[in-house]
């Protein structure tokens, strides 16, 4: 299997290593796939922050997005280098034993030095990705920004050049002693699953929900929790 990320002190795996990938296309489907990441960045006083928000990807390059006031994302794009991860939940391992249950799962980690993106355009087509990312097909049918809410809107681009991707997939691994033991083993898969849309009280009596929602399904999706990508 090619590398297509160079492996670098952050990015390579010191435990259960043969989980690891460095693949682009595999970093890339998760990233497509997840709805919510995690930017860890440490402030200029020493204080360690994380936020919780979304995200878009266009080509090599993640975006994420919030308020023109964060001091967070601003001390992140002024004086440092951040970390993003995302992690899709698969499956819970059921083992025989306590120290073996687990969780299949799929992550990512991205490192790198983000920068604030002032170019119109830009922050247009990053904005647009963003909701793309969430619900496909919206921006077609929904107000674009208006001057004022790109103004108050901070947009971040981190390029995805430091990264890989850890997967955990199939059965527990039970010690030979313990097969023997009466114990039910095995995986309890889990998925996103949407429910059907919930309109608000300004949606006409008659007016159905548009497709790409009553058939909202993330991309990658997979129903087993046992197994995505060798």
């Amino acid at each position: 299997m090619t590398q297509d990320f160079a492996v670098t002190e952050l990015t390579r795996a010191r435990r259960l290593a043969d989980r690891a990938s460095y693949v682009r296309d595999a970093v890339h489907a998760i990233l497509d796939e997840g709805l919510l990441c995690h930017l860890a960045h440490v402030l200029p006083g020493g204080q360690p922050v994380v936020l919780p928000t979304i995200y878009g990807r266009i080509g090599d390059v993640l975006y994420v997005h919030g308020s023109g006031a964060s001091r967070m994302l601003r001390t992140a794009a002024a004086d440092g280098r951040i970390c993003v991860t995302v992690t899709l939940l698969d499956g819970l391992v059921v083992s025989r034993s306590a120290f073996h249950h687990s969780m299949n799962y799929r992550s990512v980690v991205v490192f790198g030095t983000p920068r604030v993106v002032d170019d119109p355009a830009e922050k247009d087509a990053a904005l647009a990705a963003i909701v793309e990312h969430v619900v496909p097909g919206r921006t077609g049918e929904t107000r674009a920004p208006s001057a004022k809410e790109l103004a108050a809107t901070l947009v971040l681009a981190l390029p995805i050049d430091e990264a890989s991707a850890k997967v955990r997939t199939g059965p527990p691994g039970e010690d030979p002693s313990d097969v023997g033991l009466p114990y039910w083993g095995g995986v309890v898969p889990l998925r996103v699953v949407a429910d059907p849309p919930v309109p608000d009280e300004l949606v006409p009596d008659d007016a159905a929900a548009p497709a790409y929602l009553t058939a909202y399904r993330r991309p990658g999706h997979s129903s087993s929790g046992l197994s995505h990508f060798s």
